[in-house]
């Protein structure tokens, strides 16, 4: 006797089809799965068979055969302890093979038989829409995350005796109503009329988060480096429909959280935090920070803190919006299309070039702090401001009752974003993402801009990726204030914010 259920396994950002074959036969009983099943796996032959009998049902006497195919791919996870399950009612005959055809199970069993959520369902989700498999069951708990991709039906399921009773069209299931929740906790609370001064600095944020740009923030201790960082996530508009399917998508595979993340992320690992930690990796190849701060922001604070090999690491996803993790078993690409915030001091005490406290730092350890930051890293930084000390007399003074700065720099927002919306016919491509060969086609300089930018870019040596970031600056000045090409005072501008350390 012979069964076989569909099911699918997360691979990497995508997913891979998993066919559970049974086999039973006369012998001595005995219960085996087979197929490249890792250590979990392997453990889940317990699992399911006290399910199994905890739900009332008889596991087969016989000799029982599992296999995972493809053989050659890596199982990991309880992904298929339901298929795994179903297989075996299907060879002790107390399911047809008729009601698992063409239908995708995936889902973790207790001993009790009830299902758990597992990780990832985005993934399995979607690689069952792409096989035109029908139905997919899954645990109830994951229903609200896989609901985000269409046209497919889904099927929330509790236990595996409700599942038999459905599949054996004895019981019907019925999905509860979704209700979207994010867990998401908003520390952020801060906004640009909290800080104190600091008119440049917010006026360069605000630019960088309408045109996705990335930027450094330079400043001795106190001058409200991290404040400003912090205030950005509440600058940034609401992810679209698309951000939020890519982000819960994401973050499925990292966290067990199985609500729909309706935020745009904010990550910020600390400076002691791992190469794989941030890049991604491990024995599954699992997405990093950068990863996870796909369609939202990555803060570095004290950037020179963090070891020279991580901060190199960053150059290629921030150029690429993308990372191609290569392990032993395993090679996923991840998407790390994210706006890199950072902030450093002048010197390892902070206070070079201060007239109110003397530098402590030696010229050697002035040197050893910032060859940290390369020229290739620093290149792909679009917006590099220093920022000073605020007087001690204005910390005091009462913000504005209502945030008049902060909802001006909001509207600004908005109208550059729909700006580019309009000029890209897209409302995932902004001003930084746009590539090098499209800028000429796309965005228009004055020709007194172009010789401001000619003659600046020879005195500065300015390298050709420098150039273009320069116009892409430039240009999301000038969707500011909706203007059809870049004129001299917007190149100007942007050239003041690629600032020496």
């Amino acid at each position: 006797m012979t069964s076989k259920v569909l099911s699918a396994i997360p691979f990497g950002y995508t997913g891979k089809l998993i066919e559970i074959e049974g086999d039973s036969n006369r012998g001595l009983p005995s219960f085996q799965i087979v197929g490249m099943a890792n250590r979990t796996i392997d453990e889940s032959k317990e699992r399911i068979r006290s399910a199994i009998t905890n739900s009332s049902f008889s596991f087969p006497s016989d000799k029982v055969i599992i296999n995972l195919a493809p053989a050659e791919l890596q199982k990991t996870g309880a992904y298929l302890d339901l298929p795994i399950a179903l297989a075996i009612l299907t060879l002790s005959k107390q399911l047809l093979p008729a009601d698992t055809l063409n239908k995708l199970f995936v889902g973790e069993l207790s001993l009790t038989g009830e299902l758990r959520p597992v990780r990832g369902i985005i993934n399995i989700v979607e690689i069952a829409q792409k096989e035109n498999i029908k139905e997919v069951y899954l645990p109830i708990e994951n229903l609200p995350q896989a609901s985000l991709i269409p046209n497919i039906k889904l099927i929330g399921v509790s236990n595996l005796k409700q599942l038999f009773l459905h599949l054996k069209q004895q019981q019907t299931i019925s999905n509860p109503k979704i209700t979207v929740k994010n867990t998401e906790t908003d520390n952020h609370q801060f906004v640009l009329d909290d800080i104190c001064g600091q008119n440049q600095a917010k006026r360069a944020l605000t630019i960088a988060i309408a045109g996705h740009h990335n930027i450094l923030i330079a400043g001795p201790p106190g001058s409200g480096k991290t404040m400003l960082a912090r205030t950005a996530l509440n600058l940034l508009p609401p992810p679209t429909n698309l951000e939020k399917i890519a982000i819960t998508k994401i973050h499925s595979l990292a966290t067990s959280n199985p609500n729909i993340i309706q935020s745009r992320p904010f990550r910020s690992p600390h400076h002691t935090a791992s190469l794989v930690s941030i890049i991604g990796g491990g024995p599954q190849a699992a997405p990093g920070e950068i990863s996870l701060a796909h369609h939202g922001i990555l803060f570095l604070d004290e950037f020179p803190e963090y070891p020279r090999h991580i901060l190199e690491s960053l150059r290629q996803p921030l150029q690429d919006k993308s990372v191609t993790i290569s392990r032993a078993q395993q090679k996923a690409s991840y998407p790390a299309d994210f706006m890199l915030i950072a902030t450093m001091n002048p010197c390892p005490c902070g206070y070079f070039g201060s007239p109110d406290h003397p530098c402590n730092c030696t010229p050697t350890q002035l040197y050893n702090y910032t060859k940290k930051l390369s020229g290739p890293l620093l290149d792909r930084i679009d917006i590099t401001i220093n920022v000073t000390k605020v007087v001690n007399s204005e910390l005091l003074k009462k913000p504005h009752r209502t945030p008049i700065e902060h909802t001006e720099a909001i509207r600004k927002i908005n109208t550059a974003r729909q700006n580019q919306v309009q000029r890209y016919n897209s409302p995932l491509i902004s001003n930084a993402n746009l590539s090098t060969p499209q800028i000429p086609h796309k965005l228009k300089l004055s020709p007194a801009a172009y010789q401001l930018l000619t003659t600046a870019s020879e005195r500065l040596s300015l390298s050709a990726r420098a150039y273009f970031k320069t116009i892409k600056v430039a240009q999301t000045i000038a969707d500011f204030d909706s203007l059809p090409q870049i004129l001299p005072e917007h190149i100007s501008e942007a050239l003041q914010y690629r600032q020496k350390l």
